[in-house]
């Protein structure tokens, strides 16, 4: 999302930190930003919202809230005016229970004309173009708040009714970006008596364009269904950025706001008399509160933070709490709907308060009667089968979770990898084929390999658990294969782990430099020498590794060796691996190789190749 420095200062009363500070602030606390652009007198900070915060952060207003706690600074909460009642002939009426709420007021007498500059330098600032003041001032207060407006133009409606309903077979609306689209019950519409004025939430119809000649209005502050958005959204090709924000959810409660917002700028810009607002909202959310205590935070984060540090976040953060015997009472605000427990709240507390401040420890892990209860969790179980198997040889590994046949069907996913996975073990088989294909390369004499991973039914989930023993896959329930995991394999991993590093992170270990591998593929080549005496092994490993070339890319070692007690001969084979990083080697590159090597041992008369 494009972000204006300038835009933001408009909700501080004190200058804010320089640009590069703000990004650093949002970077450690917040999110990623992406880049940083100096256009004119503003900056612009591209900033990377992810899914769990878009409800909240897609606008100037979130992001500002973010920098108040950052930087504890006091967050100017604008007022907007109060416009005296005037009575309405407005009728809303909700036919489907995906629009969560819907605002109308009607704006009569406005005047259409060109945005002022500073509205046209905000919106252009954030790479907006200017269209008129109207609806100009929508995509401004979208873009300050996170809430999308949509205006329409009352004298082209049949009357003063919108209706919210599923579309109908054989309805079609021309969208204002000139798009005809064909409808059908599964998408959702604002409709006047007679026809669709605009897909829900995406795009408005041409039907009821604002255009130079509007005298009345009709603003639409409203709030429909994320999942519903999405999906129409993609089965008729149009990304908005009223999607975005719909698609990842909005809380019903920031229309208000919103409806408050648009009518003022409106009134400042186009003048006009309005009249009441109407408020359709059939389902009330309820406020969320969550309790959590210092201890549980604390415990949690492998912390020490006083009760007043936690204290100092809740107050950045302008959350209104309780606090009694060190539990806090929180009251969440309508916004954040990523907050739904004591874990979000932790985690609130260790990003205003910096990451910084966690010591560099492993937690413990108690093996006394801590142990049936950390089996419990499914994390736990997930730890304990990767020990156990670790511990046993095997390697992870991680395989694609989408396949071309399940119960579960996934939309917009490639044409042959349309389902979800039912089972690990396709997927492991295929690993495992690939796997003892490049066993020479990795110099691995069995492949052993698991994997733990979420299979999807049509009624549920279920966490699994796969693994190889020789050929044969097996795969079974996470749940059960704990419980196959003895008392003292239990033990056993719970001491290993206590061993891995003292509890304490280790960085002293020496740093290794990253090579590429090549993306061509190996020559693999086995050549066996008799030898009198059992210490040439070194020599002619040396002799190999002098005469393969930089062709030869792995250090030669033994895959097969015997002795024969009549000779008192011993038999060395070796396996050499060969690869170039630029281009596909031929037999006959390699042959040449093995013949000089060959001929090189042969100087030696003691020794003799097979």
């Amino acid at each position: 999302m494009k972000v204006s420095y300038n835009w933001l200062q408009n909700y501080f009363e004190e200058k804010l930190p320089e640009p590069e500070k703000i990004s650093e602030g949002i970077i450690f606390h917040s999110f990623e930003v992406e880049e940083i652009e100096k256009i004119g007198n503003d900056t612009i900070f591209d900033i990377k919202i992810l899914p769990d915060r878009a409800h909240d952060c897609l606008s100037h207003w979130g992001i500002a809230k973010e920098i108040s706690a950052i930087f504890d600074l006091k967050l100017k909460e604008k007022v907007y005016k109060i416009f005296p009642s005037q009575e309405t002939k407005l009728d809303i009426k909700i036919e489907n229970e995906k629009c969560l709420r819907y605002m109308g007021r009607i704006f009569k007498n406005i005047k259409i004309a060109e945005s002022p500059d500073w509205l046209k330098e905000f919106l252009n600032a954030i790479g907006q173009k200017s269209i008129n003041n109207i609806v100009d001032a929508a995509n401004f207060v979208m873009f300050d708040l996170g809430q999308p407006i949509h205006c329409f133009d009352l004298d082209k409606l049949e009357n003063q009714k919108i209706i919210i309903r599923n579309g109908k077979i054989g309805e079609k609306i021309t969208t204002l970006d000139k798009k005809n689209i064909d409808l059908d019950e599964s998408i959702l519409v604002i409709a006047d008596e007679n026809n669709p004025l605009a897909i829900a939430g995406i795009k408005g119809g041409v039907k009821a364009e604002v255009d130079e000649n509007t005298k009345n209005i009709i603003i639409e502050v409203a709030n429909f269904d994320p999942v519903t958005t999405r999906k129409t959204a993609k089965k008729i090709n149009i990304l908005t950025d009223a999607v975005k924000r719909y698609e990842n959810e909005i809380s019903p409660d920031l229309c208000e706001k919103t409806m408050n917002a648009i009518s003022d700028i409106v009134h400042a810009l186009a003048g006009g008399e309005a009249e009441n607002i109407v408020d359709i909202y059939p389902n009330k959310k309820e406020q969320k509160n969550i309790s959590l205590s210092v201890d549980y935070i604390n415990n949690r984060l492998g912390s020490n933070f006083s009760k007043y540090e936690i204290e100092s976040v809740w107050k950045k953060l302008n959350f209104l709490y309780t606090e009694k015997d060190n539990i806090f009472q929180i009251e969440i605000p309508f916004l954040r709907l990523d907050l739904n427990g004591e874990h979000d709240l932790t985690e609130e507390v260790i990003r205003i308060l910096g990451y910084e401040k966690l010591s560099e420890v492993l937690p413990k892990l108690n093996t006394s009667s801590e142990e049936s209860s950390f089996s419990k969790n499914i994390f736990s179980k997930m730890f304990l089968a990767r020990r156990k198997l670790l511990n046993g040889g095997y390697s992870e590994v991680m395989t694609y979770t989408f396949r071309d046949k399940g119960e579960v069907e996934v939309l917009a996913s490639a044409s042959d990898k349309k389902f979800l996975r039912t089972n690990l073990a396709d997927g492991l088989k295929e690993s495992l084929k690939l796997n003892q294909l490049n066993a020479p390369f990795l110099g691995m004499k069995e492949i052993k390999i698991f994997e733990i991973g979420t299979v999807f039914f049509k009624e549920k989930e279920e966490m699994h658990i796969a693994y190889n023993e020789k050929e044969n896959i097996k795969e079974t329930s996470l749940d059960e294969f704990c419980k196959s995991i003895s008392d003292d394999d239990f033990a056993n991993i719970f001491k290993d782990n206590e061993k891995e590093d003292s509890n304490t992170l280790n960085f002293s270990s020496p740093v290794r430099a990253f090579k590429q591998w090549s993306i061509y593929p190996f020559i693999c080549r086995d050549i066996a020498i008799w030898v009198l005496d059992k210490e040439d092994e070194k020599k002619i490993k040396n002799l190999i590794i002098e005469n393969g070339t930089d062709l030869l890319i792995k250090e030669p070692y033994i895959f097969d060796s015997f002795s024969n007690p009549k000779t008192n001969k011993t038999s060395f084979g070796f396996r050499l691996i060969f690869q170039s990083y630029d281009r596909t080697l031929t037999d006959e590159e390699v042959n040449k190789i093995m013949l000089q090597i060959t001929n090189k041992i042969s100087e030696n008369k003691e020794w003799q190749v097979r």
